[in-house]
């Protein structure tokens, strides 16, 4: 059996098609097609050895273990010294993954979009044995889900990818990303894999509905990364074996939907928790830190958020800031790591503001009476620069086919923003614009590319 895999930045789902090529979106979450792309485990150690119980293939199994034998002697360790009962769940994926973090932010290991970090320049070894684990474990998770929903076992799949996974050394980076799911994916128990430009993915579940030939510029707003693509669809070319001669140029950025999250979390919260406070020499409070916080996609920001030498800083600040209730805010949820809800609660508010002209929310969790009161305008202000990254992604794509686009269509999620609608109408003029599936139109494309090379 095949499938179409969307393994996303922010979410996952995965797709197969019947003998009348319909396509199905399989339920893996809460009767829901996706499933949130996070993992939280009670010990670091524990994604190892929940990895090594989960591979059938033993040939893969006993090559595994020989790789991991430091780590799992360490999961055991752990087991001991926490007294972690043999049947207890140890990892949690998606939706409990977010409420297992919320519930005990300190106790466990919790990450977000872990395919942000695939590719980053400079990863030790042991740093991307460590992805391949995460990634692994996620992927033998929605395999085991959709197996089951579906009642057989999926060996063949197309798994999406990015036109560049990282911005910096992008050959390299892709193919150290396309090396780590490949593996994960062998690891989870598919057999072939294949790989599928993501844009192109989306493209061609739209190309099924069209009843015209037309030359179509696909805007695909990821979670991780932005990809757009020319191409020329329609009757006279959705059959072809090889679509090479008809993608007329691509493009693509590692700046997504989380890099959204982050700049609304930086400009118009982390100022709750003294970001923008004066010290009492009169100068401005030192801001990269409150960056770090919520940069919550870039290791290197992340560890020097964690650092000592951030403890150090935070200690004197709070000497020298005319506002110390606020840092003390910020203090407080550095100590209780609470910075990826920051950053959840900026994506929920981008959301709510894709149908609202303003957001009114609560933040009682963190200071009774707090609350955040956002408008579209100060969304608009707060993305600026990372919009307009995109809409040149664009431009370029337009300008490699030498030739404008009939037609613009547009999926991911943060593609439902009317900021963002907004900005490629002001690019663009009056070229018709076509929301697809935000959330499914690249697993049912990859679902139907699996079909064609598959059957």
């Amino acid at each position: 059996m095949f499938s179409g895999f969307d393994y996303g930045t922010s979410n996952c789902a995965i797709g197969v098609s019947d003998n009348e090529s319909t396509v199905k979106l399989l339920s893996l979450e809460q009767g829901q097609a996706f499933i949130p792309s996070t993992l939280y485990a009670f010990e670091r150690e524990l994604i190892c050895e929940f990895v090594a119980q989960q591979i059938k293939n033993e040939t893969l199994k006993n090559q595994y273990i020989n790789t991991r034998q430091a780590r799992l002697i360490q999961a055991q360790r752990m087991r001991h010294e926490h007294d972690i009962r043999a049947d207890e769940q140890i990892l949690f994926f998606g939706h409990q993954a977010f409420e297992q973090y919320m519930e005990m932010p300190t106790e466990g290991y919790f990450i977000k979009s872990p395919k942000s970090f695939l590719g980053a320049s400079g990863l030790r070894p042991e740093f991307v044995q460590f992805f391949e684990d995460i990634v692994t474990a996620m992927m033998q998770n929605i395999k085991s889900k959709a197996d089951t929903a579906l009642g057989e076992e999926i060996t063949q799949t197309v798994i999406g990818r990015p036109v560049n996974f990282q911005g910096l050394n992008s050959e390299k980076s892709n193919q150290q990303a396309i090396e780590i799911l490949s593996c994960a994916a062998k690891r989870a128990g598919f057999k072939e894999v294949e790989f599928l430009f993501e844009p192109i993915a989306a493209g061609l579940d739209f190309e099924a509905k069209l009843t015209d030939d037309r030359t179509v510029l696909v805007v695909d707003i990821g979670g991780g990364t932005s990809d757009c693509a020319m191409v020329r669809m329609g009757p006279d070319y959705r059959d072809n074996a090889e679509r090479k001669s008809d993608f007329l140029g691509h493009t693509g950025e590692r700046i997504g939907g989380n890099d959204l999250d982050i700049q609304l979390a930086g400009k118009q919260l982390m100022p709750l928790f003294g970001m923008r406070s004066t010290l009492n020499n009169g100068r401005p409070m030192p801001t990269q830190t409150f960056w770090d916080a919520v940069t919550t996609n870039d290791a290197g920001a992340q560890a020097d958020y964690n650092s000592q030498a951030t403890s150090t800083l935070l200690q004197q600040l709070i000497l020298e800031t005319g506002e110390p209730e606020k840092l003390k805010r910020f203090i407080k949820l550095r100590h209780s790591k609470e910075n990826h809800r920051i950053v959840r609660l900026a994506e929920t508010i981008k959301i709510a503001l894709s149908d609202v002209d303003r957001q009114l929310t609560s933040m009682d969790h963190y200071e009774a009476g707090l609350e955040s009161n956002i408008t579209q305008d100060q969304l608009a202000d707060a993305i600026n620069a990372p919009l307009e990254k995109m809409t040149k992604l664009m431009k370029e794509a337009v300008a490699q086919a030498g030739t404008r686009p009939d037609i613009i269509y547009i999926t991911g999620g943060s593609a439902k923003s009317k900021v963002l609608q907004q900005a490629i109408k002001q690019t663009f003029g009056d070229i018709k614009i076509v929301d697809g599936d935000h959330f499914g139109s690249v697993a049912a494309g990859l679902t139907r590319w699996a079909k064609k090379i598959y059957s």
